[in-house]
């Protein structure tokens, strides 16, 4: 997390705290380190990372983080070592640049002076066209399974028919045979009766042949 502004704003005490310091110790030597503060650098000359992490009123170890670093780029060093605790801020880019580099939802108005209608406006950084969805993929097709439950159906409909004609038929079966039982009990009483007629008649006749013979 960078340094932020107010950060830096309340590290006067501190500037004056390590500034007093280093007169007091003069003998050691002189760091240049450098960290980020929105869009400026701000680069203070001190004696350890502790120190110029004071110096930016920062309690967070932003060498740790990798968001300050030791500078030896004799050019950045020499305004910093020419006021040792006090930091140095150096803006990073021009204005519009820094406009731009801004997220787009969140880009504060640039600040209009007196021939801001004369200067022309930063070209607006083109919005990155949103990425086309993959159309989603068709319903799986029903076909099958439409033509497989169809065949179901249609096989127990056939099976039902054929239990339905069963019972039909074992119960015309079953009329026929009380029928034929009850045809078959009225014949046969009727043949007995008729063959009891026709055997007392036979007895009847041989009683009087035999008669007829003494």
């Amino acid at each position: 997390m960078a340094a932020s502004a107010s950060d830096l704003h309340q590290a006067t005490f501190a500037e004056r705290r390590l500034a007093l310091s280093i007169g007091m110790a003069r003998v050691q030597k002189l760091k240049v380190y450098r960290t980020v503060a929105g869009f400026y650098d701000a680069y203070v000359a001190a004696p350890s990372q502790k120190a110029a992490l004071a110096a930016w009123g920062s309690d967070r170890d932003l060498f740790a983080r990798g968001i300050a670093e030791q500078v030896t780029d004799p050019a950045l060093m020499a305004e910093p070592l020419a006021s040792p605790g006090t930091v140095v801020k150096h803006s990073r880019g021009t204005t519009a640049e820094q406009i731009a580099a801004l997220p787009e939802q969140r880009a504060p108005a640039a600040p209009r002076d007196a021939d801001a209608d004369a200067d022309p406006k930063p070209a607006a950084k083109p919005r990155a066209k949103p990425q086309a969805k993959p159309k989603p993929k068709p319903r799986p097709k029903r076909d099958e399974l439409d033509a497989a439950e169809e065949a179901l159906t249609s096989l127990q409909a056939d099976f039902d028919r054929k239990k339905k004609d069963l019972v039909e038929r074992e119960a015309a079966l079953a009329r026929d045979r009380r029928a034929l039982e009850r045809a078959r009990s009225s014949s046969i009483e009727a043949a007995e009766d008729a063959l009891r007629g026709q055997k007392q008649a036979y007895e009847e006749a041989v009683r009087r042949w035999r008669a007829s013979q003494e």
